[in-house]
């Protein structure tokens, strides 16, 4: 038996996990890790309390916001780093593992709270049709290491 990386099993994670996105648009997975132990998950979606997209707006999703985002929506990687600073754990030089590169409002979070590392499945830039992964590029700039993961991705139930 091959003993699997972690960093494939922490992607698979974050891929199995944006299964659970109540989003219309997308759905995006989060791995917090340090020391090859997790430390906090997430996935997009509204506020725990408010509504669930796919639920009150099957059809359409949520009402969008100035910029025609979701209006509801705390990204997965938000989700992680939030969950896991109310339960007083600190996220200094982890790893976060994401289904879906940061947008540029995330990536600013992530470098604020010292996140050292960051492992992306898919491109937000394709995604949005955007030249450039404006949020990579500024993880990257500003000595984060930020890589699109390249490992194989073998027991997840389907891709999103």
């Amino acid at each position: 038996m091959t003993r699997p990386a972690f960093d494939d099993i922490f992607m698979e994670l974050a891929v199995n996990l944006a299964r659970r996105s109540h989003c219309i648009k997308r759905h995006v997975g989060a791995v917090l890790t340090k020391d090859t132990r997790i430390i906090s998950i997430g996935y997009n979606g509204p506020p725990s309390g408010t509504h669930n997209c796919d639920e009150e707006w099957p059809d359409a999703g949520c009402p969008r916001d100035s910029k025609g985002g979701c209006s509801l929506a705390i990204h997965a990687e938000q989700n992680a780093i939030l969950y896991a600073v109310k339960n007083k754990t600190s996220v200094e030089d982890s790893t976060l593992y994401v289904t879906l590169s940061p947008c540029l409002a995330c990536a600013r979070i992530i470098y604020s709270m010292g996140i050292s590392r960051v492992i992306y499945l898919n491109s937000y830039a394709e995604h949005k049709g955007l030249d450039s992964d404006e949020g990579v590029d500024f993880l990257v700039r500003f000595g984060v290491k930020a890589e699109k993961y390249s490992g194989q991705l073998a027991n997840i139930t389907h891709m999103i």
